[in-house]
């Protein structure tokens, strides 16, 4: 079992970067999990972001935040990083965190994930 916290939200005008950490604590090896972000906008559901590879050599992202966000993670310091860069107004959403042990690959469906964080608000105005 892991516990996930999220951090690094806030407010920023759109164009501006923001970047959001999950650090991880429990009892199993953080390098065990492959983990992922999601969002989820007002009165939407949550949705993909980005995911990586237990050794953080493998990544994959949505198509919308595709070459403005990066994740990347730190398995030393069990922490995850999201790097979000020229954000938008449409990026405006709780983003979680989650991990999953079980699977192979790089899982995009929030469902395939075990474990969440309790989210960190972004808002970008315009």
């Amino acid at each position: 079992q892991v516990q996930l916290v999220e951090s690094g939200g806030g407010s920023v005008q759109a164009g501006g970067s923001l970047r959001l950490s999950c650090a991880a604590s429990g009892r199993t090896s953080f390098s065990s999990y492959v983990m992922g972000w999601f969002r989820q906008g007002p009165g939407a559901e949550r949705e993909f972001v980005a995911t990586i590879s237990r050794s953080g050599g493998s990544t994959s992202y949505a198509d919308s935040v595709k070459g403005r966000f990066t994740i990347s993670r730190d398995n030393a310091k069990n922490t995850m990083y999201l790097q979000m860069n020229s954000l938008k107004p449409e990026d405006t959403a709780v983003y979680y965190c989650a991990a999953d042990r079980q699977r192979l690959g790089l899982p995009t469906r929030p469902g395939l994930y075990d474990y969440w964080g309790q989210g960190t608000q972004v808002t970008v105005s315009s």
